[in-house]
């Protein structure tokens, strides 16, 4: 006869079963980290080619007229998500491979399908000011949707990621209300809050 200690066990590991099939939770943390790099060193180039000899806090009246430097950002973005969703997978992969659990799983398609709709919902419009000249609206308008991106994907994976996603909800907000400081608040979105969100996952889940 199973004691009321057993049945707990039991309880605890079917439920442990199910968390691990509905819910991708081999988020690697140091991906976070690499990712806020990535972003801090983009936001510093970007910053130095749209504000040159400006001091770091005034009001920000230079906009982005000429095609040169619009290409130019949209160079330096591509290449910073690039080279984070490929650092991504691969610290992500290597720590699913160290927790026995499959990459390519029910929860993490349920995972990637919650994200990109909203990512790339967001990425059109972003597109569409872009070609329509609002490009004051741009660095808010990323940090928005990404922060919905995440809330929308943080059903299928960790907590964390929805605390992440509302704080970049609020900068986005901040970012409206401020509109000659989208770079700073860029940085600080998916620069400093990624880092800052990678070294908590590293402490909490990977030592």
């Amino acid at each position: 006869m199973k004691n009321k200690q057993d049945y707990i066990q039991d309880i605890s590991e079917i439920r442990s079963i199910m968390e691990r099939s509905s819910r991708f939770i081999s988020l690697s943390g140091l991906s976070g980290v690499m990712a806020g790099i990535y972003a801090l060193i983009a936001s510093y180039l970007a910053y130095k080619k749209v504000y040159i000899g400006a001091s770091l806090f005034a009001y920000r009246k230079t906009y982005i007229l000429d095609n040169e430097t619009l290409l130019y950002l949209t160079f330096l973005a591509a290449v910073t998500l690039a080279l984070s969703v490929i650092t991504g997978i691969i610290l992500t992969t290597r720590k699913a491979k160290k927790d026995g659990l499959e990459i390519w799983s029910d929860g993490s398609k349920r995972l990637l399908t919650s994200l990109f709709i909203p990512l790339i919902s967001g990425g059109i419009f972003i597109l569409l000011l872009t070609i329509r000249g609002y490009l004051g609206i741009v660095a808010p308008a990323c940090l928005l949707f990404y922060g919905l991106a995440l809330i929308n994907a943080s059903k299928y994976t960790i907590k964390d990621v929805q605390y992440l996603g509302i704080s970049e909800i609020v900068l986005g907000l901040l970012a409206t209300a401020y509109p000659g400081y989208g770079l700073i608040f860029w940085g600080v979105g998916f620069g400093v809050l990624h880092i800052l969100y990678g070294i908590s996952m590293y402490y909490k889940y990977e030592r």
